[in-house]
C-alpha cells in the first residue's frame, strides 16, 4: 500500500450548506481518489464509505452535516471505479449471472480486485489525509468494506456503523429475483441520460423504503445530477465482481472488537434482514437496530435516527 500526497485541493463554499466543504484528489494504492471533507479538521474523523455503484454524493447532506454539527471531521470519497476516482479498464471474464451462481457454491471467481483491495483503499486514503484512525460509517458494500478494515486494520478504527449490509455469506438469502437481473446488468439498453435515469429510477422504486417513499421528482433530479457528474457502468460490474470474488466475511467479522452499530431495514429486498441478525450473532457486543418500513436506501425521515444510533457508538469509543 502506497502512502499518498494531496494531488489537488480546492475549497467550496455554498451559502445553502451548513458547513464549508473541501474537495481534493489524493493518491493511494496506485489510484487517485476524489475526497471531500467538512466539519472540524481537529475533530475526531468519521469516514463514510458508500455502497455498490454509488458515488459519494449519495450520502445525504443533512446526515453528513449532523456529524459536522457535533464537531467531527467528516470525510467521504468515491470508491475506485466510480464517480471521480480512478476508473479501471480490466475486462471481466464470464457472464455475470454465471459468476453469481459460482459464488453461491463457493467456487473461485476471477476478478480484477476484491473488497480487500477496496478496504486497503480506505486505509490508504486515511494515510493520505494523515489520519491515524477513524470512525467508520459504511452502507451496503461500504459496510462490508468497513468490516474488513475493522478486522484487518483494527488499529485504524475507533468504531463502526454498519448500515444495510451483510457478511456476504453465500448461505444468506439472495436478493429478490428481479433485482438479481438488474444487478447483473442484463437487458440494459441505452447509455444516454434519459435511458440511464429511467432505468435507475425503476431500480430505486424496487429497493426504496416502502414506509418512507421520497417524491419521484426529487429522486429523478438526484439521478440526473449523478449521471452528469459521472457515468461508468463498467465500474459497477467490476465492483459487483469484487463482492462475488471476496466471498464470506464471517470469519473476519467475528474479529471486530470496536464499538459497533448495525442498522437494517425490515423491508430490505436487496440485503435481507437476516443478514443483520447474522452480523449481530458474529459481533455480540454490537447494537442492532431493525427498522420497520425501511428498504435499501437512506430516507430523509430516518436520517436523525441513523445519526443518533451511530453517534452513540462513536461516543462509547471515546
Amino acid at each position: 500500500m502506497s502512502q499518498s500526497a494531496v494531488a489537488q485541493t480546492s475549497a467550496e463554499t455554498d451559502p445553502t450548506r451548513s458547513h464549508a466543504v473541501n474537495h481534493r484528489f489524493v493518491d493511494a494504492n496506485g489510484l487517485t481518489f476524489c475526497v471531500e471533507t467538512r466539519g472540524n479538521p481537529e475533530g475526531e474523523p468519521v469516514l463514510f464509505i458508500m455502497g455498490l455503484g454509488a458515488q459519494m454524493t449519495l450520502w445525504p447532506e443533512a446526515l453528513l452535516d449532523r456529524y459536522a454539527d457535533e464537531g467531527y471531521h467528516v470525510i467521504r470519497f468515491d470508491n475506485r471505479d466510480i464517480g471521480l476516482s480512478t476508473h479501471l479498464k480490466d475486462r471481466l471474464e464470464g457472464h455475470p449471472v454465471a459468476m453469481m451462481a459460482r459464488s453461491r457454491v463457493g467456487l473461485l471467481i476471477p476478478a480484477p480486485y476484491t473488497l480487500k483491495d477496496m478496504a486497503a483503499d480506505a486505509v490508504g486514503i486515511l494515510d493520505a489525509l494523515d489520519v491515524p484512525n477513524a470512525h467508520l460509517v459504511g452502507v451496503s458494500m461500504g459496510g462490508m468494506i468497513s468490516q474488513l478494515v475493522s478486522s484487518l486494520w483494527p488499529e485504524r478504527v475507533r468504531s463502526a456503523t454498519l448500515i444495510m449490509t451483510s457478511t456476504n455469506s453465500p448461505r444468506l438469502p439472495m436478493p429478490k429475483p428481479k433485482l438479481i437481473w438488474r444487478l447483473a446488468g442484463v437487458g440494459a439498453k441505452g447509455h444516454d441520460e434519459a435511458s440511464v435515469v429511467g432505468r435507475s429510477l425503476d431500480f430505486w422504486k424496487l429497493i426504496q423504503s416502502p414506509a418512507f417513499p421520497p417524491p419521484e421528482d426529487d429522486v429523478r433530479e438526484r439521478l440526473i445530477r449523478e449521471y452528469r457528474r459521472s457515468y461508468h457502468p463498467a465500474g459497477i460490474l467490476r465492483q459487483t465482481r469484487a463482492i462475488l470474488a471476496t466471498g464470506s466475511l464471517s470469519s473476519l467479522s467475528r474479529r471486530i472488537r470496536v464499538p459497533t452499530a448495525i442498522i437494517h431495514g425490515k423491508a430490505d429486498p436487496l440485503v435481507r434482514p437476516v443478514s443483520a441478525e447474522q452480523l449481530k450473532y458474529l459481533i455480540p457486543h454490537a447494537h442492532l437496530e431493525l427498522i420497520d418500513g425501511m428498504g435499501h436506501d437512506l430516507p430523509e425521515p430516518l436520517l436523525e435516527r441513523f445519526a443518533t444510533i451511530s453517534l452513540s457508538v462513536i461516543r462509547a469509543s471515546s
